[in-house]
């Protein structure tokens, strides 16, 4: 189990008679559905992955909230729902919206101010120093461009000749060399019906008709893809959503593609974890946000449900191997009943975002639980273990997190919150390299 040092020590105390009985107690109040052995942590836990304190000289987004981050070139694009960026020194006043960028290395707001009249909820660099925009919008520069977009970075127009015919919300953009993926509540010009994930040509906007993939849902619930990742060798992709049959094949809420070939294949990697109604069905899905190690080895998952009980996968990071022949977890770690909204996997740390104010929390149900250990607003966990690392730079909670970067050797957050490292930082912060 994912326990800390202290809570099994005091398992050892324990008299054997006692142990006894609260594993029967344990099988007794087992929830039905599927059971998963929480893995037994296993070789040294990580150094700290980047530096708590967050650098002095990134700007401040002074309202509203961050949904998306994306590098390009050495700038960094901000989106999400908001109208005024300060220089770090809080002395220059910038009037961005939805839309905002800062050179990476000395954080200076950077003039790329187009004017998007919705929601951005989604960013991914695009070719030629553009960045692709995704999200509830209808105009962009007083433009139409519906839901998603190509930028000039250098002018902040939009890219002559990107038109794409679709209409609906995007939530998530994930990028293939020419292919663009988009999805989210998606409809295409011409169909009836919510795709819910489509591919365009990052070029030109246009649909790509061999991309053919049927999700549907069930109990009424719309389409929709909430988050897609594709791994570093551009190889696979995962897509998290609502649906609950993939091409007519079972996948609940989660699906993997080979997507090498002209035509994506569905996989046979698939997993019963995520039961559609295992958590609050106040979300249409639960599953928030996903990403590949660098390896494309493994695969780790985060999700929000505010239901609190060991085995269920409300509430949680849970690593998957990325073997087709493996659907069970290799570990999963437990918040205790707060949602987890964000997810970046490197090499040295697995970092989570989100409402969370504890992991290593499985006996906690919106309480500090046994061996818990506190992680306000963001942690990292070992990719090995499955156990919260050390560092612990802690934020203001608000909604949550929903952004990160990595770039090089440092870590860059967004979120809906002006505190970062017990310093004020409006809603964007970057942890430097240790």
């Amino acid at each position: 189990m994912i326990m800390s040092d202290r809570w099994q020590d005091m398992r050892r105390n324990i008299p054997a008679q006692l142990t006894v009985l609260a594993a029967i107690g344990a099988l007794l109040a087992a929830p039905t559905g599927p059971a998963y052995a929480e893995p037994v942590p296993t070789g040294p836990v990580n150094a700290d992955p980047v530096s708590a304190d967050p650098v002095d000289w990134t700007p401040h987004i002074t309202d509203g909230e961050v949904w998306a981050l994306a590098q390009v070139g050495d700038t960094v694009v901000v989106g999400g729902h908001f109208t005024t960026v300060t220089s770090a020194d809080g002395k220059t006043t910038y009037k961005r919206k939805n839309l905002m960028a800062f050179r990476l290395a000395d954080g200076a707001v950077v003039d790329f101010a187009p004017k998007v009249d919705g929601t951005v909820h989604a960013l991914a660099t695009g070719p030629a120093d553009t960045v692709i925009v995704g999200g509830d919008f209808g105009k962009v520069n007083d433009i139409i461009q519906r839901t998603v977009t190509r930028l000039d970075l250098t002018t902040g127009d939009v890219v002559p000749g990107f038109t794409a015919p679709v209409k609906g919300e995007v939530f998530t953009l994930a990028r293939s060399g020419s292919r663009l993926y988009i999805g989210g509540r998606v409809y295409v010009d011409g169909r009836s019906g919510s795709r819910g994930l489509v591919r365009l040509d990052v070029g030109t906007g246009a649909v790509d008709k061999t991309f053919d993939v049927e999700l549907t849902a069930s109990d009424d619930r719309p389409v929709k893809v909430q988050d897609l990742t594709i791994s570093a060798d551009g190889a696979h992709m995962m897509a998290l959503g609502t649906f609950t049959e993939v091409n007519g094949h079972a996948r609940s809420q989660v699906a993997m593609f080979d997507i090498v070939g002209p035509a994506p294949v569905l996989t046979g990697w698939r997993t019963d974890f995520y039961g559609a109604d295992a958590c609050s069905d106040e979300f249409n899905t639960y599953l928030r946000a996903a990403d590949f190690d660098p390896t494309g080895t493994y695969v780790v998952v985060v999700t929000s449900g505010h239901t609190s009980r060991i085995g269920l996968p409300c509430d949680t990071a849970t690593r998957f191997e990325t073997d087709p022949a493996t659907r069970r977890p290799t570990w999963i770690n437990y918040t205790g009943g707060n949602s987890l909204y964000a997810v970046e996997v490197t090499d040295a740390a697995v970092y989570v975002g989100g409402h969370l104010q504890w992991l290593d929390n499985p006996y906690g149900n919106k309480t500090k639980g046994a061996g818990a250990v506190n992680r306000k607003g963001i942690g990292a966990i070992d990719p090995t273990t499955g156990q919260a690392l050390p560092w612990n730079p802690g934020r203001t909670r608000g909604e949550g997190l929903r952004a990160f970067l990595v770039s090089g050797h440092s870590l860059v957050v967004g979120s809906d919150t002006d505190q970062l490292g017990h310093e004020y930082h409006g809603r964007i912060g970057l942890f430097p390299e240790r």
